[in-house]
């Protein structure tokens, strides 16, 4: 059993008490809790969750189609894994609906914490100084940000290129009452002196972290951290130290943005305490009721409920997903769920999101074939599918609207694709092909869709088809020449016969299904250039 010595345990339980009797969760205090306040500004046709009124609510940008967004950016002091990437491609599906569909130009800022505790600790480890350990992850998370088709942002902010930013901040926190310095040259905020504190959580005081000798509260937090002997500083009106966590991207995103920021996100861990007590601390920086209008949380990605972490030490990195899928299988499986929603990650899942990728693009692909005649399909009823394509937009259009619920726009898609596959893969096949605008129409609008979602269909990957599709023409107009020459010359040895057969279910494993002709066809095949 682990004991916690406090000094003063009469004073410290005393205020935990307090501090846990202000914040109890019943339906009085729910009632006096902090109120969202609507923004003035112009309507959009969104509404978005918002975590303080616990529904959605409309989006409203203070400047017509221009929303001002700061995200948390990762902290780099090791390699990014697909947890982390699925916060940011969520993120970037969102943004590219707002500007694809909504005709909204975002401007992202997303910060970069490249000084902090864990930076520090891996720096001392590998004996590799903060900034040259940083900026080395810092590459490595742009690079995979780049190959996961992943916008890069209108700014990314170094934490300590805003330093002087920062201390001009906390300057002002403790000049206006709601920041103190303690003995030891670290300063903190004083929650109690900002009475809505609680906005996005009802907070509970953790006791194993309230020990500080110097806090007023368990609840109060650092906005500078006074410096250790060989730690990385930088000198302020009260010693030397260096930022703490939340202060950065109050920071930096009020440097950028004012004293107003239309949509702030980040995973949903960062909710409490990171986001409360940048709300908090910001709101006091600008005298204001409201410095964020709107939160946005995305869901983890998890492994049998258990979050992936690097401190756990169960994460996979991107480089590593990347050996086995692409990152447009990622990014399907954000797309078939919603963003406020978790992942559970498995084999299974990814299977699905492979499985339905593939799907949409062999779709286009025979949709592609089929108004260039190169097969012929089953009956094309034109009116069913326009009237289908037709609900489809209408139905996703609704659901991005709607939150940007992605997942039930890609199951209408879905639906879609399903309705124009069974007539392009009927058994009755007609001479001729009909239908060709319509089948056309719903390729085009489905590969716009995924495009919008950041859905590549690569060039390589193109020619890559059309040089395996050259390849297999070729060896199986061999094989044919082969079977037709066993054929002529001496029908009773069937060694080359059964190789030619064999040649034909290897490429049945692989998905190739060859039809066998008829000796007769092949004869006539044979001998059609010599007539």
């Amino acid at each position: 059993m682990t004991t916690i010595r406090i000094r003063k345990p009469m004073n410290v339980t005393l205020r935990l008490i307090q501090v846990c009797k202000r914040f109890v969760n019943t339906e009085a205090k729910c009632q006096d809790r902090p109120q969202w306040i609507k923004p003035v500004g112009h309507q959009t046709e969104i509404s978005i969750y918002n975590p303080i009124t616990k529904c959605k609510v409309p989006l409203i940008l203070k400047t017509e189609n221009v929303l001002k967004w700061y995200m948390c950016g990762p902290t780099v002091y090791d390699s990014a894994h697909i947890g982390h990437a699925t916060t940011y491609i969520k993120s970037d599906i969102i943004r590219r609906i707002l500007s694809n569909y909504f005709n909204i130009d975002v401007l992202l800022v997303m910060g970069i914490t490249d000084i902090d505790d864990k930076i520090i600790k891996r720096s001392n480890e590998s004996k590799m100084d903060f900034i040259s350990l940083s900026r080395h992850f810092e590459t490595e998370f742009l690079a995979d940000m780049n190959k996961l088709n992943i916008r890069e942002p209108y700014l990314y902010c170094r934490v300590t290129d805003y330093v002087p930013q920062i201390i001009e901040f906390v300057e002002k926190l403790i000049a206006n009452g709601y920041g103190y310095i303690t003995k030891n040259g670290s300063v903190y905020f004083d929650t109690s002196k900002y009475n809505n504190y609680g906005k996005l959580q009802i907070p509970c005081p953790d006791v194993a972290k309230s020990q500080h000798e110097d806090k007023r509260s368990a609840l109060d937090f650092a906005l500078w951290k006074t410096a250790k002997s060989n730690e990385p500083s930088w000198k302020c009106p009260w010693g030397h130290g260096r930022p703490g966590w939340h202060i950065e991207c109050s920071a930096i995103a009020s440097a950028v943005f004012g004293n107003s920021v239309d949509m702030h996100s980040g995973g949903i861990d960062l909710a409490f305490p990171h986001h409360e007590n940048e709300e908090a601390q910001s709101c006091c920086y600008h005298n204001t009721n409201q410095w964020v209008n709107y939160w946005l949380h995305c869901g983890h990605l998890n492994l049998k409920d258990i979050k992936m972490s690097k401190s756990l030490r169960n994460t996979i990195t991107i480089q590593e997903y990347l050996e086995k899928y692409s990152a447009n299988h990622l990014r399907m499986l954000c797309l078939l769920s919603h963003y406020r929603n978790g992942i559970e990650f498995s084999e299974e899942v990814m299977q699905n999101a492979v499985e339905i990728t593939k799907k949409l693009d062999n779709f286009i692909n025979d949709c592609d074939n089929y108004v260039a005649g190169k097969f012929k399909g089953g009956e094309i009823d034109e009116n069913l599918l326009f009237t289908t394509l037709h609900d489809t937009r209408s139905t996703v259009c609704s659901a991005l609207a709607d939150d940007f619920d992605t997942s039930r726009a890609m199951h209408t898609i879905i639906n879609l694709v399903g309705v124009g596959n069974k007539m392009l893969h009927q058994n009755n096949a007609t001479s001729q092909n009909h239908g060709i605008s319509a089948i056309a129409a719903v390729s085009n609008y489905v590969s716009n869709v995924l495009t919008k979602f950041g859905i590549v269909r690569s060039t390589m990957a193109t020619i890559e088809n059309r040089q395996i599709k050259d390849i297999l023409d070729n060896f199986l107009d061999f094989r044919n020449a082969v079977r037709i020459r066993a054929l002529q010359q001496n029908p009773k040895d069937k060694t080359l016969l059964k190789e030619c057969d064999k040649a034909r279910k290897c490429l049945s494993t692989c998905g190739i299904i060859v039809k066998v002709k008829t000796f007769i066809q092949y004869i006539c095949s044979y001998l059609r250039p010599c007539l």
